[in-house]
């Protein structure tokens, strides 16, 4: 593959708050000085997943090993029909690869157990394309927590701020310090605003209405505040798993209004990410991801670091920044560059991870 020119990838993403799937065509190109590449987003979109990929997606950490193995296959064979579709709408003609995230089912680096379904072969062969897929992996094998991978992205695309927070299933930071770039996840994000706002009929807390119109439960706060996981030192990382274990159980049962919750919800988000901020010493901070339309929680996270600029970029950035940090983890994987740094992760070395389906020959 010449590389030399640059390359068109596809990014795709599925994320944990089950969204859709979020599909990126950019044009990635040489570095400048070997610290930042030049990248153009040509194209985006997010195809929502049908209700009942929805239901299946979202229940199958609890299936069979043969149904979970049967929605890792036929989840590749839609999302390689979906780039297909999204190529043709967009008159797409010279895609070089597809770098695919997968959707993640479970997430345990410490028993060096990382799955992320959606078969890198079936979309290879519904799209006839090159496909990088199961990105986590080998950093977990090195010992790593294979999360968060955005960080590479962070540094070589929007390096201009010192620190990028994604808001999305949980919410994660990376930052520069002292020459290494750190990161780790927060705190959930909207996997649990979402869930709250499902039990008043409604798919999200459009803006943070709801919970500007709640009151803050103290006891539940401090509830949530007091999770064992804020005080585990660098590297972390959140998967499901901590979510419906730890966090989801604290609401059950509590007898208080959507409203009242969500307004807790956002406010322990809002002090995690202000502490992390505050932890960084970050001064100017890109925030992207679905939660970066939530004005309220935007609001709070400011109030709560006020000495920190919080920039949010324009709307296909915010939408789309992680679907095209993976186009990149993907050109950066084909030109044998590191995606994952052990700064990042706590892996022994940093690693060019992601498994590689197909080949131009193919095509």
């Amino acid at each position: 593959m010449n590389t030399s020119k640059g390359m068109t990838i596809i990014g795709l993403m599925s994320g944990t708050s089950l969204d859709g799937l979020d599909m990126a065509c950019c044009k990635l190109g040489n570095g400048v000085g070997g610290e930042k590449l030049d990248f153009r987003l040509l194209v985006a979109e997010t195809v929502p997943y049908p209700e009942a990929w929805e239901r299946r997606l979202s229940s199958l950490d609890k299936a069979s090993a043969y149904d979970y193995a049967l929605a890792d296959v036929e989840l590749g064979h839609y999302m390689g029909r979906c780039v297909k579709q999204f190529v043709s709408r967009h008159g797409l003609s010279s895609v070089d690869a597809i770098a695919s995230h997968g959707h993640t089912v479970f997430h345990q680096p410490h028993i060096g157990l990382t799955t992320q379904i959606g078969c890198g072969d079936a979309i290879a062969a519904e799209t006839g394309l090159p496909v990088v897929f199961n990105f986590r992996r080998l950093d977990v094998a090195l010992g790593g927590q294979g999360a968060p991978l955005g960080p590479v992205g962070d540094r070589l695309l929007f390096g201009h701020c010192d620190g990028c927070l994604n808001l999305g299933g949980f919410a994660n930071i990376s930052y520069e310090r002292d020459g290494r770039r750190e990161a780790y996840d927060v705190s959930p994000c909207n996997m649990l605003l979402n869930r709250l706002a499902q039990q008043a009929g409604r798919p999200f807390d459009d803006g943070g209405l709801m919970a500007r119109q709640g009151t803050i439960d103290g006891e539940l706060l401090c509830q949530l505040d007091a999770l064992p996981y804020y005080r585990m030192p660098l590297p972390k990382s959140l998967g499901k798993e901590w979510f419906e274990s730890e966090v989801w159980p604290l609401l059950l049962g509590k007898g208080r209004a959507v409203d009242d919750l969500l307004s807790t919800a956002t406010e322990h988000v809002a002090r995690q990410v202000a502490a992390s901020i505050r932890g960084g010493c970050i001064q100017r901070l890109l925030v992207t991801g679905g939660g970066a339309h939530n004005r309220f929680l935007i609001e709070r996270i400011e109030a709560l670091a006020p000495t920190c600029h919080v920039e949010v970029p324009e709307k296909m950035i915010v939408d789309y920044k992680e679907a095209i940090v993976f186009a990149l983890l993907g050109y950066l994987r084909l030109t044998g560059k590191a995606n994952c740094l052990r700064s990042v992760t706590g892996a022994r070395v940093d690693c060019s991870g992601g498994d590689i389906a197909g080949s131009v020959s193919c095509r």
